[in-house]
Order: structure tokens, then sequence, then C-alpha cells
């Protein structure tokens, strides 16, 4: 296939994504198998990624890149936190003009194999493309996500090819104490779509002295219906309890803890915050935990690659990883 055909049927995948609903029965399925697939968060992700997948965007983006003529096996390694998080690499892989050997998650068993199905019912030529497998001992190269310990084994099993390891990251929202209501309502979005599960949502607030945090917990107080979702629910009263019993200094607002902690990663149903005192405290810490934060969220005043508030999971093609651009790597095979 040229690199035209594959992009004009992606474009047709992402007409497919949005015309998607929460009835569906693959939706359905995919709740099922995994809880914290809910339809909703699954519906986020699709309408997400039709946004992206329109042949105007893809083309433009492929512009940058060449489509190889020498095709390799590339071992695509998916994360399962939330859903159709690997989907960027796998369009990555087929628009550089390479094959794609792919290894879901087992937490995510149903909706990627819907996704490359899809595809192939598009066009029958992808299926010569895409390979769904759970040995990737016959990949020439590896882009692979997953946790700290789990970048190890990758690291040495696939030490003599050229790859890509992503390891844990999280991400960070800064406060200025200037912000409207409707900025943290924003913000609200950012710490609880997807349950806080994916490394793009926010784990830690970074907050001036003496912040009071009365308007920030009013502000989140439309997001109160996740503490309906059973697994939520259990990793939040579990961590309040573990608070309460070491009597740990924490605030509550029944559904979200917030613990002051050096920490960058946070526990599920629990958000971390550290107070500064200039902006140049913040520039500095921001620099120094470069490689434990994925995205920065707040005014550009604290970097030029700061996120707007409410915008942390709206992904678009040129949304690398851990700043790892894939089209480039794989252009350099």
């Amino acid at each position: 296939m040229t690199q035209n055909e594959i992009i004009r049927a992606l474009d047709q995948l992402g007409k497919i994504f949005e015309k998607c609903q929460l009835e569906d029965e693959f939706i359905i399925k995919t709740h099922i198998n995994n809880n914290w697939y809910t339809p909703d968060m699954q519906m986020a992700a699709l309408k997400n990624w039709a946004k992206q997948l329109t042949e105007s965007n893809l083309s433009l983006w492929a512009s940058s890149y060449h489509f190889t003529s020498n095709p390799k096996k590339i071992g695509v390694i998916m994360a399962g936190n939330i859903p159709l998080v690997g989907l960027h690499d796998l369009v990555c892989v087929l628009v550089s003009g390479h094959h794609a050997l792919i290894k879901s998650s087992a937490n995510d068993s149903i909706l990627t194999p819907w996704v490359i199905n899809q595809l192939i019912t598009i066009d029958k030529r992808i299926g010569n493309l895409i390979v769904e497998t759970e040995k990737l001992n016959t990949c020439e190269v590896l882009i692979a996500t997953g946790s700290n310990n789990s970048a190890r084994y990758f690291e040495f099993y696939f030490r003599d090819k050229p790859k890509i390891v992503r390891k844990n990251r999280n991400s960070i929202a800064v406060l200025s104490g200037n912000e409207t209501f409707e900025h943290l309502q924003e913000l609200g979005k950012d710490i609880f779509l997807y349950f806080g599960l994916g490394c793009r949502n926010i784990s830690k607030l970074l907050v001036p002295e003496n912040y009071n945090f009365e308007t920030f917990f009013q502000a989140i107080e439309i997001n109160n219906e996740r503490i309906h979702h059973n697994k939520y629910y259990n990793n939040y009263t579990y961590h309040k309890a573990i608070f309460l019993m070491n009597i740990t200094p924490h605030l509550d607002n029944g559904f979200l803890i917030l613990k002051e902690d050096n920490n960058i990663a946070s526990p599920l149903g629990c958000l971390f915050y550290q107070y500064y005192t200039n902006q140049d405290e913040v520039i500095s810490y921001l620099n120094s935990n470069r490689d434990a934060i994925q995205i920065v969220v707040g005014d550009k005043t604290f970097g030029d690659d700061c996120i707007p508030f409410g915008e942390s999971q709206n992904t678009g093609l040129y949304d690398y990883a851990d700043q790892v651009d894939t089209m480039k790597f794989l252009n350099e095979l």
C-alpha cells in the first residue's frame, strides 16, 4: 500500500469512530472485560481520535517524514491503562511504511483488536501490515510502553534491537492562585478523565504558599460521580483509611484526597500537592524532574510547553509520549 492509501484508510477509521455510540456492542463488551473502560471513557477516546484521523490532518503530519521503501517488522507492546493509548504507535508504524506486530495489553483484549479489525475491513491489504501476536521474537524493532519494572525486562530482552522503551511518567499542574473558577473546572478534566489512570492525567499540583483550596474543591465538585465507580471507590477508601490510621494530614472532599507530598506520582483517588514561593522555584523544579514528568498543565509563564487547563487528554498526532518523536525514530531505521 502507498502512504496515501493508508492515510485514506485511517480517515475512514476516523469516520467510523465519529459514528460510535455508547450502546455499541463492542463498547459494552469492552466495559464488561475491563471495568475501567467505561462507555463514556471509551467514547472520549474515540471522539478525540476521530478529530485527528482526517485525511488533511494525517497528510500534513506525514509530510514532515518519509515513507520507507525498506519496511521492517516493528513490535509494538501496548499499555492498557486507558482506552486507545497504543493507537498512536500503530498509526506511526503504518504511516511510516513499516509492518506492525501488535501485542495488546491483557486489559485491552477487545477494543484494540476491534480497531484493527475495522482497518482490515476498510482495506483488506492492511491485514498484511498488522499482525496481532503474543510473542515478538520475530520483530526487528521495538516500541514498548509499560512500567519501570517491565522496561528493565524490555531493555534486556531486546538489547540488540533498535527500540523506544517508555517507563512510568506522571503529569503536573502549576497553579498561580489567579485561576478562574472555569480554569479550575477544566483542571478537573485533567485530573479525573480516565479516572486519573493516564500518564497525562494530573497527579500533582504545585501551588503558591498559603494557597486556599476551597475554590478548587468547589470547581471540581462536578466530578463527584467518579466515587460511584466501584474500583475508584475502593482505591479512594483504602487510601483514606491508611491516612486516617496513620494520622497523616490530608484534605478530603468525599471523592478525592489531597496530601502534601514531595513525590510526583500519587495513588489513585489521591492528588499530591507541594507549595512554592516564586516562579523561579517552579521552573527549577520542573527542569530537575523533567524525566519523570509527561506534561505540565498551567499558564505559559511557567514554561512555553505548558498545556492549557482541560487539554491534557486532547492529544494530537504531534503529541509524542515522553517527547520522543516516534515517526523520526521510525524514519531513521
